[in-house]
Order: structure tokens, then sequence, then C-alpha cells
């Protein structure tokens, strides 16, 4: 059985990377996204993110909305996959630091 970490997280309407970002429709940077897969690996880890290998963004993120990020071991690399509900956000695949 493969091991897998999941976390809730949101970025607040309040987030200064939010003004400008889409203006009239703010959307979470991916860049957060992957910011927050990164949190997420040195909680489940202790060990942060030497490269991203691969991300897709497949839908937006809206301020203030709850999403689970959900990583899953690969070897020596760490997919993720980050949800709102039931609406696949992003994925990718990310290299760990040594």
């Amino acid at each position: 059985m493969s091991e897998v970490h999941r976390a809730d997280f949101l970025v607040p309407h309040t987030h200064p990377t939010l003004p400008g970002h889409f203006p009239g429709q703010p959307r979470v940077p991916g860049v957060l996204l992957l910011e927050e897969a990164a949190c997420a690996l040195r909680a489940w880890r202790g060990v942060a993110v030497a490269g991203v290998i691969e991300a897709k963004f497949l839908a937006p993120l809206q301020p203030a909305a709850v999403a689970t990020i959900e990583l899953r071991a690969d070897g020596a690399r760490v997919r993720f996959a980050i949800r709102q509900g039931a609406t696949l956000i992003a994925r990718g695949l990310l290299e760990p630091a040594s």
C-alpha cells in the first residue's frame, strides 16, 4: 500500500499576490499552489522541494476556498494532487531535496 499524506489549506482574500491577478475574478496563482505542495512535503517528510518535475493546472481555485492537497510517494519522488471537493485543481511530480 502506498503511503499518502493529506492536508487542507486555503489562501485568504487578503493574500498579497491576489490584487492584480485576474482583476474582478481573483484566482489563486499556480505558484501559490506549488508553495502549498512544498509546505505539505515539509510537514510530511521534513524535506524541501529540490525541483518541480511536472505541474498541470487544470481548474482555477478561488481565494478563501478550502482545498485539499494529497501527496503520494512515487519511488524517490512525490506525486501531488490538489482538489476542491471533487474538482481536480492541479497535479504534478516533485523532486524532494536530499
